[in-house]
């Protein structure tokens, strides 16, 4: 069965697709609004891994409203949640018997409630996974620790391809990098560099 993974390149999507792939053929799928490249370092990590990896184009329009949504908040969760729930759907269209992605347990944002999955399940005639949804922060962390190698730091300095970080891009360039700072809390991202696979030595991104 295909299978399609929204992912970008962090901690938490490369798990979701380790822990699938036993059963699924799994591609790895970047969502993007085409804003920049950063796409191209999930495709590293995936293709170093021996994933298949597929880009998706969403729609300008969306990112423009989650901007002004956050703008209007004040900070970045609904707007964020709302580019998730596009993705989901776009992803759902593609020629997948599966979709998955990495949220977990105690995640804020993005979250997907069990109606909404049952709507996309329906709507799409595609099953809606996600493996990390019994994980807790300590759980993850730890399977981290036995089968990632990951590099982690400030939003803003680390490279991966997710929504926050085209959203920080618009914004920098429309109301300079001030705003960016005072929408979006500091917090730290992780990018995948290797993936250790049963013992064995792991790959190294280039």
């Amino acid at each position: 069965m295909e299978l399609g993974v929204l992912y970008s390149g962090g901690k938490d999507s490369t798990l979701a697709a380790l822990l699938l792939e036993r059963f699924y053929d799994v591609t790895l799928v970047t969502a993007h609004f085409g804003i920049s490249d950063d796409w191209k370092h999930a495709r590293e990590t995936a293709t170093a891994n021996g994933f298949a990896f597929e880009r998706l184009e969403l729609d300008p329009g969306v990112a423009r409203e989650a901007i002004e949504r956050i703008r209007a908040d004040g900070f970045p969760r609904n707007g964020i949640q709302r580019i998730h729930q596009h993705a989901l759907e776009r992803l759902a269209d593609q020629e997948f018997d599966a979709i998955a992605d990495g949220t977990r347990r105690d995640d804020r944002v993005p979250t997907v409630s069990r109606a909404q999955a049952q709507s996309l399940e329906d709507r799409h005639d595609v099953d809606y996974i996600a493996p990390l949804s019994g994980f807790g922060r300590t759980a993850v962390d730890r399977l981290v620790e036995a089968r990632l190698e990951v590099t982690v730091g400030p939003s803003e300095e680390i490279d991966r391809a997710d929504y926050e970080a085209e959203l920080r891009a618009v914004i920098a360039a429309e109301d300079g990098p001030e705003a960016v700072l005072e929408l979006f809390p500091n917090h730290e991202q992780t990018y995948v560099t290797d993936v250790h696979r049963n013992g064995t030595e792991p790959t190294e991104v280039e």
